[in-house]
């Protein structure tokens, strides 16, 4: 026994230059704000001193931002790490000045508040090495977002290819734009973020490609237009769920995982709002504007081959 369930009858591609018009507002403020503001690169691609402390209670934070503030080292980051007795410290580097010689300027100002206070761990990043890990990032993340491409063309086709990799970088630009617009701390755990909402919106625009595609052989009488928003409409509530039940997943982590990892889930929110809006809007418009046709989509049929299949009118 089958049980239907009503497909809505949204009318997505009806509104395509409407959303054309929001996106490329997006990129335009993203890429404006990375040229004039920049990235607020965090102390993996800078380097500079980390520090661990532990204490005996809870440590509070802006009482430890202010002894640092008084002891010259206002542009500390404090932080806490994995419970509320552990604090990092991190500094950006500081010409003629030794690695272990900030660590102990560090503990000294935090005895005066807490004589409890004790180092646990102390790190230095050079800058050449933050520069190596910076550059090595990007350069992973145009060789996924190239592999993606010859991926997506072998499975589909050249038009479906270029439409998920329009919707990648759509993503990709508007992610990192919004953390140079609030200047948001971007280190490696962000850039993991943004490999991450790679694989998560090409899963996503997968899922709608393999629809479109299948419907295309289906419904060989009906316009592209009306066969896209079918699509659209019939992957919606899967689109959905999906997305929901990830964002839910992703608060928790942003409300209840710590300072450490704010970056990191922020960015996974920004990428799963914009990587469901974009493989509906984005992708599949990208398709519709390179006037893809019913008989691109058709198997080649071989000779003394039957014609297999039914379709739809």
């Amino acid at each position: 026994m089958q049980i239907f369930k009503k497909t809505p009858t949204y009318n997505f591609m009806g509104k395509r230059q409407l959303a054309l018009v929001f996106s490329l507002l997006l990129i335009i403020a993203s890429i404006s704000s990375i040229a004039i503001k920049g990235l607020n690169f965090g102390l993996d691609f800078t380097g500079g001193t980390l520090i661990e402390v532990g204490y005996q209670q809870s440590a509070d934070l802006n009482k430890i931002r202010n002894r640092l503030t008084t002891a010259g080292f206002a542009d500390a980051v404090v932080q806490n790490f994995g419970s509320s007795k552990d604090v990092l410290v991190r500094l950006a580097p500081r010409e003629a000045t030794s690695s272990e010689s900030l660590g102990d300027k560090i503990l000294k100002a935090l005895k005066e508040d807490d004589a409890s206070v004790e180092m646990r761990r102390q790190e230095f990043v050079g800058p050449q090495v933050g520069d190596e890990l910076r550059d090595d990032g990007g350069l992973a993340m145009i060789l996924a977002l190239a592999f993606i491409l010859i991926y997506v063309m072998a499975r589909f086709e050249y038009r479906f290819a270029l439409g998920s990799i329009a919707a990648l970088i759509h993503d990709v630009v508007i992610t990192i734009g919004i953390f140079s617009f609030f200047q948001f701390d971007f280190d490696l755990t962000v850039l993991a973020a943004v490999l991450a909402v790679i694989g998560y919106s090409l899963n996503d625009t997968i899922v709608v490609f393999d629809r479109i595609r299948e419907n295309f052989r289906l419904m060989r009488k009906r316009e592209p237009f009306d066969i896209i928003n079918t699509s659209l409409n019939q992957t919606l509530s899967r689109t959905m769920m999906t997305s929901i039940t990830t964002l839910i997943v992703v608060l928790a982590m942003f409300f209840l995982g710590g300072e450490l990892i704010h970056g990191f889930a922020i960015a996974l929110i920004i990428g799963i709002l914009i990587g469901t809006y974009s493989s509906i809007y984005v992708a599949s418009s990208m398709v519709i504007t390179l006037n893809i046709t019913a008989e691109s989509m058709m198997p080649v049929k071989k000779e003394g081959e039957d014609q297999e299949g039914q379709y739809i009118e």
